[in-house]
This record gives C-alpha cells, sequence and structure tokens, in this order.
C-alpha cells in the first residue's frame, strides 16, 4: 500500500492536481468547460506561488487538493477523489490550513497555549475586537475552545489553562474574558458548566438558546451584535458558514458536501473570510453555523447523520 505524503504543493504537480480536478468538476459549478479549467490551472499556479495549495499525494497521484487564502483565513477550494472520500483525507490539510490561520491570527494577539503533556489539551482566545464572532465590547478576550480529552482528564490541565488565560487578561489590564455557550451544551463548545466555577456568568442570550457568558472584573458586558440575535436568513436551502479557526472544518466539508452530492440535498458552503464578515453574521458562531429552511440550526459540525434529523425537523 502506497504511503500518503500530505505537503505543500508544487508546479510539477499542477497536472496531477488537474486530473483530480478532471475527476470531480461535476461537484463544482462552473468548471464545465476548457477555457474554465485553464483558469482554474492558472489559479492553482497562483496559489502555488503563494505557499497557498496543499496536496494529499499517494505515489504520483494526488487524491486530495486544498487552496486557502493566508491573508483572509479562508478556505477557497477543496477536493478530495472518489475512493478517498470518508477517509479522513481532509484531516490533515486540515491540521495545516489551521497552522497557516494561526499564523496570520498571532499577531492580533490571538494566543494558542497547548500543554507538555501527551494528548489533546489546549485552549485559544484573543481579544475580542479581532475574534471572528458575531460578539462585542471592549477590552475583552473571547475563548474559542478550551479543550482536554482522553487520559488527560481529570488531571487538572483544564483548570490550569483556564486560570492562565484568566490571569493573562489581567495582566494585559483587560475588562474580562467571555465565551459562546447555550442552554443545552453544544458539543462543539467548550464546557459552560466548568467556566462557571471560575465565576463566568451569562450577560446576553439570542432567541434560539444561546448565551453569552462572561467573567468581568470591572462590571462591564460584552453583547451578541444585533445581527447574531436574528438568526435567519432569507435562503431556504442548507447553507453553512464555515473558517478555518478548526482543524477539523475541512474534513467536515468535505463530508458533508459529498452527501449532500449523493443524497441530492441542495447545499452552499460559504466561507467567513473575514473579521468584518464574522462580525456581520446573522447567527451565533465559533467556527461554523448550520441554515435550513431560512432557520439557523446549530453550531456544532454536523455529520449525514445530524443532518438527516435537521432535515426531518423541517
Amino acid at each position: 500500500m502506497l504511503r500518503m505524503e500530505i505537503k505543500l504543493a508544487e508546479a510539477c504537480d499542477i497536472d496531477a492536481w488537474m486530473r483530480l480536478v478532471e475527476q470531480v468538476k461535476g461537484s463544482f459549478p462552473g468548471l464545465e468547460t476548457e477555457e474554465a479549467m485553464d483558469a482554474h490551472r492558472d489559479t492553482v499556479l497562483e496559489f502555488i506561488r503563494r505557499d497557498s495549495a496543499i496536496c494529499a499525494k499517494t505515489g504520483d497521484c494526488i487524491v486530495g487538493a486544498l487552496l486557502f487564502s493566508r491573508e483572509k483565513g479562508m478556505l477557497c477550494f477543496l477536493a478530495v477523489s472518489e475512493e478517498h472520500r470518508r477517509k479522513h483525507i481532509a484531516a490533515k490539510p486540515g491540521v495545516e490550513a489551521k497552522r497557516r490561520w494561526l499564523a496570520e491570527r498571532l499577531q492580533e494577539g490571538h494566543v494558542f497555549r497547548k500543554l507538555d503533556v501527551k494528548g489533546c489539551v489546549f485552549i485559544e482566545y484573543a481579544p475580542l475586537e479581532t475574534a471572528w464572532v458575531p460578539i462585542v465590547g471592549e477590552n475583552y478576550l473571547y475563548i474559542y475552545c478550551l479543550w482536554v480529552t482522553g487520559s488527560p482528564k481529570g488531571c487538572g490541565y483544564g483548570r490550569a489553562l483556564m486560570e492562565s488565560c484568566i490571569a493573562d487578561a489581567r495582566a494585559r489590564g483587560k475588562s474580562g474574558v467571555c465565551m459562546l455557550g447555550a442552554q443545552k451544551q453544544k458539543a462543539w463548545l467548550s464546557d459552560q458548566s466548568f467556566a462557571r466555577k471560575f465565576g463566568f456568568e451569562t450577560v446576553d442570550t439570542t432567541p434560539g438558546g444561546y448565551e453569552l457568558l462572561a467573567l468581568s472584573f470591572d462590571g462591564s458586558k460584552p453583547a451578541f451584535t444585533p445581527g447574531a440575535k436574528r438568526e435567519a436568513i432569507e435562503d431556504r436551502e442548507l447553507t453553512v458558514y464555515y473558517d478555518l479557526q478548526c482543524p477539523y472544518i475541512p474534513q467536515r466539508i468535505e463530508t458533508l458536501q459529498s452527501y449532500c452530492s449523493e443524497k441530492e440535498i441542495p447545499a452552499r458552503f460559504i466561507p467567513v473570510d473575514s473579521l468584518e464578515k464574522a462580525k456581520a453574521l446573522p447567527c451565533p458562531f465559533n467556527n461554523w453555523a448550520v441554515f435550513y429552511q431560512g432557520r439557523f440550526q446549530t453550531v456544532n459540525q454536523i455529520d449525514g447523520s445530524a443532518l438527516e434529523r435537521i432535515l426531518k425537523k423541517g
């Protein structure tokens, strides 16, 4: 069995890249003509020149391809060969895309802190003014994710990470720390009951049951934007907003696109590619948001089974 290699694409990979695109172009409206394919080839070469093209290779064949914008933190193109779909091919390029997205955010004060232990033990936060979420407030830190999984759970690492974030906020002279929660805990949000042990309180809510939790040092409070409380859009087809803050996003998109294609479910996947777009979103958002029938459904990164439950509810 050939070993798979995940790497930045080079100009010499362009023919193999285009062979993959030729196989899957039926899933990408706008690539039907020879002229469109030539234009896509030129686009890929430009992304390669900017070190913004990632490929998964087995031998001389490219079985997965990803283009992203370093400046906008945006996933621009993702394709996986049919025989490799649902085999987590998008996972490794997702990690690389996250690293590059993170590199752009660090200069904005974004923090990614991982403890030196075996397993997934980290916290990620940013100044609220530059956090890609539809929440506003002055001088706060926003926690994207506090994650401790597997054997490290129960060892006090979560407490250590939260305490480090709170201490950082105080050291920077911040007004407090905030995070997204919900009346019913969501699988892809940090544990809000854990946060409440540190003094986090609900300071704002949306009609759909999402909560903004905050630990205020000076009595000030952040808030959801008016748009986030709308939780509605005009389009009635399945609509997914996403960014690259989470490395699982490309894999989720690939899985959901394949499922929708197989089931003939109309769907739109909209990249949130700037801070301005994130602040203007029509719903709560951490890195992913799903609408159906014009109504906001969830911030959870759904799979086919979860999608079917959404479709049945209408």
